[in-house]
């Protein structure tokens, strides 16, 4: 227990007790102001500050139950410590329901000051400890503002370093001027922004811990359109996508995939220039998902597993999937291609 001073309002009635209850108080090193009603009492609590409140049970027309929510709602309210001379357990449980911290039979020989004494001690405690939670948790509060301030301004680095990067590519794909080695520049500038694109979702979002999987495909599915129209290719493509949100490495993995899959699509399904439709759609069973990428092109050959090329494509594709806990199959299906990745959300 505290041995604290304590300035403490006691609010009784019965003025010749008020003195008494003062008088044995203060010998115990307390400052007590006495209050005789609860108006009185309210009063001087908006104009002093009080450590803590004893309040008695019986007043003039009311009892200290109806002046416990008064005393409780003011600004800072110090907490209170019921005291009553009724025999009834129920006035001590209704008042601590109310909101005061202890309560005290109080009897006529007045043997309670001392309980009065020791419970203004408890109550003193028990306000720091409330007093030091708040602080920590304020703290802890305070502490993740300032560590989420700090993620976002990271991934705000990243996405400007990974868009300066794809920049240089971009400045390399003028030097160069083999198709095939365009063509590698141009996906390896796609893989680039897609990974881009996650760390640019996180420091734009209210929440740095995981990405919108819908507002994250739109985005890069958007900016892949716009890449293959460089190449000559120029496709409808949709985009369908269930709510669902994943932890920032889950989402650079798949959006990798969906660049992989999208920039096979636009590459190798349709010949001759046709124009076609790509489907992308992410749906979720339970605590699976599922990333589904179509076409309705020249599909595979029967001899090939996956669409032909230099094979780079294919590892990257496996890299990011096993990162996701997943494989990549390709379901039947009568026209064009059908990429199937099933995927743990959590």
């Amino acid at each position: 227990m505290t041995d604290r001073v304590a300035k403490v309002l006691y609010i009784d009635d019965d003025p010749g007790l008020g003195r008494l209850v003062q008088k044995a108080l203060e010998a115990r090193g307390h400052k007590v102001v006495a209050a005789v009603c609860v108006e009185d009492g309210i009063k001087r609590l908006t104009e002093e500050r009080f450590d803590v409140v004893a309040l008695d049970h019986y007043m003039p027309g009311q009892t200290g139950l109806d002046a416990l929510p008064l005393i409780r709602s003011l600004p800072d309210a110090p907490p209170v410590v019921y005291v009553t001379g009724s025999d009834d357990s129920r006035v001590a449980v209704s008042a601590l329901k109310a909101g005061a911290v202890d309560y005290v039979w109080k009897d006529v020989q007045g043997h309670f000051y001392d309980l009065l004494a020791q419970a203004i001690g408890t109550a003193l405690e028990k306000e720091k400890l409330r007093q030091d939670k708040e602080a920590a948790d304020r703290a802890v509060v305070e502490a993740r503002d300032r560590a989420e301030l700090l993620l976002r301004e990271v991934n705000h680095r990243v996405a400007n370093s990974l868009a300066i990067v794809a920049a240089l590519t971009n400045l390399q794909r003028s030097t160069v001027s083999d198709p095939t080695a365009l063509r590698a520049l141009d996906v390896m500038q796609a893989r680039i922004m897609a990974i881009a694109g996650v760390h640019r979702r996180l420091y734009t979002s209210h929440d740095v811990q995981t990405v919108d999987v819908k507002s994250y495909l739109g985005g890069l599915i958007e900016e892949l359109r716009i890449s293959m129209l460089a190449w000559g290719s120029d496709h409808d493509i949709s985009l369908s996508a269930v709510p669902l949100s994943l932890p920032t490495d889950k989402a650079v993995s798949l959006g990798v995939i969906v660049t992989e899959l999208v920039t096979n699509a636009y590459k190798y399904a349709y010949a001759d220039n046709a124009k076609g439709d790509i489907r992308v759609s992410v749906t979720r069973d339970g605590e699976l998902a599922a990333l589904s990428v179509a076409d309705d092109g020249v599909g595979l050959s029967a001899s090939a597993p996956g669409p032909a090329g230099t094979g780079l494509g294919t590892r990257v594709i496996k890299s990011m999937a096993i990162r996701l806990e997943a494989e990549l199959v390709y379901a039947p299906a009568q026209r064009g291609t059908h990429a199937v990745l099933r995927f743990p959300v959590s």
